[in-house]
């Protein structure tokens, strides 16, 4: 396997175009072509995973925090950025980065968060994604299954559970091909009516090109007519946070020590009344405070995020319980679900590469108790 391989499988579990248009995510250093002989899964890249990766014989990272994150002016050894990027360069250590797209897809950054404090991720808190385009051509019914079997292969027909999904109405196209043409139905220089399937099918943005090439080799016509509508349908498979419950239910108390003890969290910052009852559990990795309305909107007992503003704390008493488990303490728990991931898509291929989550913690952020 090689480097290009772990992007791709990353960016089709978490596709770049979700992810927060300022962001800086993908490939960061490293040649797509090198083949992998280690991979170390860090939250963040600092120089001491850069010595971790290199000591234990890793030549990627995977990291959830971006290193160029802003545009950098020189690579002088000045700041330990430089001196952290120039160290992978040297040593050939890739670097790929999944951030805001690993926090918005299924299963990323808040449904880990979730599984660590025992919570049953119900969906996302707010699904705001557009992300799917309507493919529609016109085929002759012979060739009906051939041409929806290639457009689903390519990654086209995908609602939710469900493969292959189409729609088809029968009707009557009709042509007139010119001196030059090659007509697969029908005489060139004449007016041709024919039966036809209007064949419509569902994909992702950013495989639409994939779905409509593959369209276009299995049709029999020379010339193929199609269509591509944007749709408004949000998104099933990408979101913001989530929302779920625990299996019985616990006073506040009882859940911030569940948080405090399964995050490792040195402190929380929390309020509402430590009495009431928890069982519905908002909950976004890092900082997703601004999900606060989306949160007490769902009915959700208590919001478990990061980053809080004193502000959102008042706006949220009487409302909801709210805590701020801490930036790291609430995203630390995605490295192991990326980890688990890429040892199962290593061990589906027969390959034998090892996958490590970085050693050491890299929170800069310390309590004092």
């Amino acid at each position: 396997m090689k480097v290009r391989d772990i992007q791709e499988f990353m960016e089709a579990w978490a596709p770049p175009d979700i992810a927060w248009e300022r962001d800086n995510v993908g490939l960061q250093t490293g040649d797509p072509g090198t083949r992998l002989r280690g991979i170390l899964v860090a939250l963040d890249v600092t120089e001491g995973i850069a010595r971790e990766a290199i000591r234990r014989g890793a030549n990627l990272i995977v990291s959830h925090h971006p290193l160029l994150f802003r545009p950098l002016r020189t690579v002088t050894n000045g700041t330990p950025r430089e001196r952290c990027l120039a160290a992978l360069i040297r040593k050939g250590v890739a670097l790929y980065s999944a951030h805001t797209n690993l926090d918005f897809t299924r299963d990323g950054t808040s449904f880990a968060l979730a599984d660590a404090l025992g919570v049953t991720v119900e969906g996302f808190l707010k699904s705001p994604f557009t992300l799917e385009d309507k493919i529609v051509t016109f085929v002759p019914p012979s060739h009906a299954d051939r041409v929806a079997s290639a457009m689903a292969e390519a990654g086209g027909g995908r609602i939710g559970e469900y493969e292959n999904c189409s729609f088809r109405t029968a009707g009557r196209g009709t042509f007139r091909g010119t001196g030059t043409s090659h007509p697969a139905i029908g005489r060139k220089g004449v007016l041709e009516e024919v039966e036809e399937v209007r064949l419509e099918m569902a994909a992702p943005r950013r495989t639409v090109g994939k779905v409509v090439r593959a369209m276009i080799g299995a049709h029999p016509y020379e010339e193929v007519a199609y269509d591509v509508y944007p749709l408004e349908n949000t998104s099933a498979e990408y979101g913001m946070g989530t929302i779920g419950s625990l299996r019985r239910s616990v006073t506040l108390r009882q859940f911030l020590a569940t948080v405090r003890s399964a995050l490792g969290a040195p402190a929380l910052r929390w309020t509402g009344d430590p009495r009431s009852s928890v069982q519905k559990v908002a909950l976004c990795g890092g900082s997703g405070s601004d999900l606060l309305p989306d949160a007490v909107r769902s009915g959700a007992d208590v919001f478990v995020t990061a980053d809080v503003r004193y502000h959102t704390y008042q706006e949220a008493e009487g409302t909801i319980a709210l805590v701020d488990a801490g930036h790291y303490e609430t995203e630390i728990p995605v490295v192991a679900s990326v980890v688990a991931r890429l040892r199962r898509e290593i061990q589906s291929r027969g390959e034998r590469i090892p996958v490590r989550a970085a050693s050491q913690s890299t929170n800069p952020v310390r309590g004092h108790m």
